[in-house]
């Protein structure tokens, strides 16, 4: 399995190629910009994107959607609680404020528990870590954890926005992520940290907001 980390966006999103280096059959998580950058990196390591996952439906995440699945004919992909949110009143002013004036519903509603599939190696179990939104998700295979907003390397998510709670994520994250394996690599929604990913057992005895 091929794992490729992509800065796009205006709010330095990370998005993610998850491949199958037997079959080319890929998963892009959170395109948020960049839309033909990703197609091209897609095709330069023989990749062929066949499903879109938001781990959520803030715009800053999900503004990439619309044009990635006209290039790649792609299904959208979002946890069963956040695919209203995705194109709500409050959704379509944020995107607007992105630049971004389309955001269609997903094809596909996931749960806790679902395995998102492409090829023969891409295997991501969903699991459900409500908190930065009521339907955040984590999407987790062995040695990997793709956390979006819920945890960053030596930060968390906000909460202050509809659907978050504070509690809620500080349960998720600790009941749901840092009892992953402790070298599970974490790989983040956003750069805000001081390196691009980090491992469950450095986030469990370092990040200051988990103590």
């Amino acid at each position: 399995m091929k794992v490729i980390q992509l800065l796009v966006g205006q709010m330095q999103v990370f998005a993610y190629l998850v491949g199958c280096e037997k079959t080319g059959e890929a998963v892009v998580i959170d395109p948020a910009g960049n839309e033909e950058a990703i197609v091209a990196k897609a095709r330069e390591n023989g990749l062929k994107i066949v499903k879109i996952v938001n781990t959520h439906a803030h715009p800053d995440h999900t503004c990439g959607n619309a044009k990635l699945k006209k290039l790649t004919g792609a299904p959208i992909i979002i946890h069963e609680d956040d695919a209203a949110a995705m194109t709500s009143p409050h959704s379509l002013d944020f995107a607007r404020m992105l630049g971004c004036n389309e955001l269609p519903p997903a094809d596909q509603t996931v749960k806790d528990g679902d395995i998102i599939t492409a090829g023969e190696e891409v295997k991501l179990k969903v699991i459900s870590t409500p908190g930065h939104s009521a339907g955040c998700i984590c999407l987790y295979t062995p040695g990997h954890v793709f956390t979006g907003d819920t945890l960053f390397v030596g930060g968390v998510g906000r909460t202050d926005l509809p659907g978050g709670s504070w509690p809620k994520m500080l349960d998720s994250i600790k009941s749901r992520i840092l009892t992953l394996p402790d070298d599970t690599i974490v790989w983040p929604g956003h750069h805000y940290g001081p390196a691009a990913k980090s491992t469950v057992k450095q986030e469990r005895e370092t990040n200051d907001f988990l103590r």
